[in-house]
Parts: structure tokens; C-alpha cells; sequence
């Protein structure tokens, strides 16, 4: 089994500093407010030849309320699950009675701990060492996560007791990043880990809400407050023996609602999240219907081309007619995406929740699945054949063949003449015909045009079709002059 290693301490030590340098990537949101990691992040290291799981936790102090206090609760559950403990402390703030706390803690839990002193940049270790001993958890491991020092010696300690991976890492290969490095992996967890589905929305819509539903567990913090997440959240699991990643993400405000740092932060690692991901479900309040920054939202998610299904949120406990006006505002306002299967939930009871994979695999199978070229074509040509392209400057529009240009969105590559001639409806029209023909739901499709190439193309001597043609006139006016004035001799 890969061990578990959780991060714990008190809050703004620096974990998230050094889960990011561990996981080679930058997962988790780092400044210098206290309290900006809330969730559990989990991300994958190997060092030497091991594999490990990495657990980013929020910090606790002992007086939590509100939110605080979930927030120490996953702490807590990180702790529960872990085969080994690095209990981070400040050198330079010093042994504080948090620290004590959470000392006890760990001794009460009989877990496999050790002390991290980090921050211990101008500072003396020995002193370091000194200051926590009283915690009865052994030496404490110098460090500084953000420069990179001491981090070989603290792996060295708490990985000693792991057997080696079957695959052995390439000679020469090195764990840790060095200082002003930058990430070498995209976020998130890799195929292998199934249909990527991110959660998206506007604050305090539910996505977190139901992203514990999917899961059955509470796995996320939930609380009545906007801006509750901030940041994507990465969730592997298995349904019915289909494995899935949810990504739970941060709300995203009006450009000019959003004035803190972090939340900046926290939308572009929703927006990130967005293109990592294979389908999205976008959820939204069914009280509060269809905003401008709904659509607005719903436009990034299509232009990063990904498979759609929408979740209508809080349905429990309205009327049929509020019902009735939600159903004709969305008519008329998601025409834009009318192939994506609309659902109505509710995240807090259950009901709907189930219904949402089956919209999820059908989206994902029609973003990835592949057809031949003489498909495609074969479709091009009815459509042409039922209905053709308009005439431009007396030419019709040549479309010859089609052929697959990419998945996730499906892209169509098709080839002809006056391609930048083609009218916008007549694009809509073979999106559409292409979407009925290959039966696809749930994801945008999109027509790209390529003509013949032109071998003159970019010659400043190159002539345009006008005027080749009216050197031609000119040629033959003069050569009938000549044949005239010859006759008349």
C-alpha cells in the first residue's frame, strides 16, 4: 500500500508551501493570510524510488468556531487516516500552546509523528530542536519549505520504514525542486483516475453540497457562507465499478465583485479546473434563476469545449408555478446549449443526484468517441446534397471531404473552396446535422475549414484572381486588335 503522509499544524506554517514543492506543483493557494487552506488536498510524491500520498490541511488553533471549526474537523480526519504525521511548527514564532495541543493530540492517537521546524532560514537548528523537545515527540527536523533546505533529511526519516516501488526511478532522476523551479505537472490526477468531472457555479449555489452527496461522505467543507471553497478540490473515487475524479471548485463572482487576492487566486484555479476537466456539471440556484453571470460562466465552460450537464439546485420546496417559470426561463435562456441535459436536484436531500452520471457518461462518450473519415464525409455530402452552400460572387462554395480533427470537444475538419466565404448559419447548420446524424448530448462540437493551399501564397508577386483575369481580357482585346489591323494590311 502507498502510505499517507498528512501535513498538520497550526495555521500560516507553511504546509501548503511544502506540500507544493513535494507534489512538484502548485495545487495548493500559498500567501501570506492564515487560514487560505480550508479542505483536505490530496496529492501524489515519490522520492527515492517511493511513492507516497500527500494530505494538505488546514491549520488549527484550538478555539475554532464557524467555519474554523469544520475547518479542524478535516484536520482531524486527515490525522485518522494517516500512516505518518508531519506536524509542521513556526521556529521562528517558538512553541506556542496550539502547538502543545495538538502535541497531545497526536500522543493520545498513538500515531507515527514527527516535529518539522520550519521557517529556520537565519535561525540556528540546534536551536530549533531545543525549543520543541518539550513536545515529547522526539528531535524536531529543520527545515525551510520554501528555500528547500532540510527536505531530503525529513524524507529520509519518515519514508525510511516504506518498501521501494516495483519500478525503480531512472538513475540521476531528483525529487525535489530546487528554489525558483517551476511546477512540472498539470494539476490534478492523471487518466487513469477516470472521467474528470468539475463542479462549477457561481458562490453558494451547492457544489460543495453536492459534491458530498456524490461522494456519500462529508468530504468537503459545507457551510452558509459565500466563498466557502477556495480552492479545487481533486476527489478520486468508484461508482459501480467506473472510476471518476470530482473537482470540487471556488465560486466565481462578477469581475468587479472580486476585490481580495485570494479570491483572484481562487478563480483562476476554478477556470483551470474547468479546462482539466473532462465533462462539467454546472450548478445553479433554482430560487434565484438564470443571472447574466450564469451565461457568462457557461460561455468559458464552452469554449474550453467541454462536455455539459446542468444541475438545477434547491428544487425541494417550490411551488409548481415558481417551477413552471424556472423551466421557461431556462428555455429561454440556455438556447445556446440546448444539447446539454438539464436536471433538477436537490444537493442537500438527494433527490435527482443519482440521475446526474448517466448525463455525465453519455457527455463524456460523445466528447471522446472517434469515426472514421469516410463517415464523416459521407455525412458532409448529404448535408451539402439536402441543402447547399450559398453562391459567393457567383461561385458556389465547394465543401470536398471531412475528416476528425480532435476530441473533448469533437472537432471537424472540413476542406473545401471559399472556406472563409462560409456563412455563420451554414455553420450552425452542419453542427447541427453532425450532432443528429452521430446522436451526440451533452457536448459542444465545432467545424473548422481548410482550403487548398495557394504555392504563391505570401509572393508579393502573386496575382489575385481578379486580376488575373483581367490581364487575360486585356490579352485577348489586344491580340483581336492585332488580328484587325493585320486583316486591314
Amino acid at each position: 500500500m502507498v502510505p499517507v503522509i498528512a501535513l498538520v499544524g497550526r495555521p500560516n506554517v507553511g504546509k501548503s508551501t511544502l506540500f507544493n514543492r513535494l507534489t512538484r506543483t502548485r495545487d495548493a493557494i500559498v500567501g501570506d493570510l492564515s487560514g487560505l487552506t480550508r479542505d483536505r488536498q490530496y496529492g501524489e510524491a515519490k522520492w527515492q524510488g517511493r511513492s507516497y500520498i500527500l494530505v494538505d490541511t488546514g491549520g488549527i488553533s484550538g478555539d475554532e468556531h464557524g467555519m474554523d471549526e469544520k475547518m479542524a474537523e478535516q484536520s482531524l480526519l486527515a490525522i485518522e487516516e494517516a500512516d505518518v504525521v508531519l506536524f509542521l511548527v513556526d521556529a521562528r514564532a517558538g512553541y506556542t500552546a496550539a502547538d502543545q495541543m495538538i502535541g497531545e493530540h497526536l500522543r493520545k492517537r498513538n500515531k507515527r509523528s514527527y516535529v518539522v521546524a520550519n521557517k529556520i532560514d537565519n535561525i540556528d537548528p540546534e536551536l530549533a530542536r531545543a525549543e520543541f523537545s518539550p513536545m515529547g515527540l522526539g528531535d524536531a527536523i529543520p527545515i525551510a519549505g520554501a528555500h528547500g533546505r532540510g527536505i531530503t533529511q525529513m524524507l529520509e526519516i519518515c519514508l525510511r520504514d516504506f518498501p521501494r516501488d516495483d519500478v525503480e526511478e531512472e538513475d540521476g532522476e531528483e525529487e525535489i525542486v530546487a528554489e525558483g523551479e517551476e511546477a512540472k505537472r498539470i494539476p490534478g490526477p492523471s487518466e487513469k483516475d477516470g472521467i474528470k468531472i468539475a463542479i462549477i457555479g457561481r458562490p453558494n449555489v451547492g457544489k460543495s453540497t453536492l459534491v458530498n452527496r456524490m461522494l456519500g461522505e462529508d468530504r468537503v467543507i459545507v457551510y452558509d457562507q459565500p466563498g466557502t471553497t477556495r480552492d479545487s478540490i481533486y476527489i478520486p473515487f468508484e461508482r459501480n465499478d467506473e472510476k471518476y475524479t470530482l473537482i470540487d471548485t471556488a465560486g466565481v463572482r462578477k469581475r468587479g465583485k472580486i476585490h481580495e487576492e485570494v479570491e483572484k487566486f481562487s478563480v483562476v484555479k476554478t477556470l483551470q479546473a474547468i479546462k482539466d476537466a473532462n465533462v462539467v456539471i454546472f450548478v445553479m440556484d433554482a430560487r434565484e434563476g438564470v443571472v447574466d453571470h450564469d451565461l457568462n460562466l457557461l460561455g468559458f465552460a464552452l469554449e474550453a469545449g467541454r462536455a455539459l450537464v446542468i444541475a438545477i439546485n434547491k428544487w425541494d420546496g417550490m411551488t409548481p408555478s415558481e417551477r413552471d417559470f424556472v423551466k421557461i426561463e431556462l428555455q429561454r435562456r440556455l438556447f445556446f446549449v440546448e444539447f446539454a441535459d438539464i436536471h433538477f436536484i436537490s444537493a442537500l436531500h438527494g433527490t435527482g443526484v443519482g440521475n446526474l452520471y448517466a448525463s455525465v457518461q453519455n457527455s463524456f462518450k460523445s466528447a471522446v468517441t472517434r469515426w472514421p473519415t469516410n463517415r464523416l464525409t459521407q455525412i458532409l455530402e448529404d448535408a451539402v446534397g439536402e441543402h447547399a452552400p450559398p453562391m459567393v460572387n457567383n461561385r458556389r462554395i465547394k465543401l470536398r471531404y471531412a475528416h476528425l480533427g480532435g476530441a473533448n470537444p469533437p472537432i471537424i475538419v472540413i476542406h473545401g473552396n471559399q472556406i472563409e466565404k462560409v456563412p455563420k448559419s451554414y455553420v450552425r447548420y452542419l453542427e447541427n446535422t453532425y450532432r443528429r446524424v452521430l446522436k451526440l448530448v451533452g457536448t459542444p462540437i465545432r467545424i473548422e475549414f481548410k482550403g487548398g493551399e495557394n504555392p504563391y501564397e505570401g509572393n508579393k508577386n502573386s496575382l489575385t484572381d481578379r486580376q488575373v483575369n483581367k490581364k487575360r481580357r486585356m490579352m485577348t482585346h489586344h491580340k483581336k486588335a492585332d488580328k484587325k489591323r493585320r486583316d486591314k494590311r
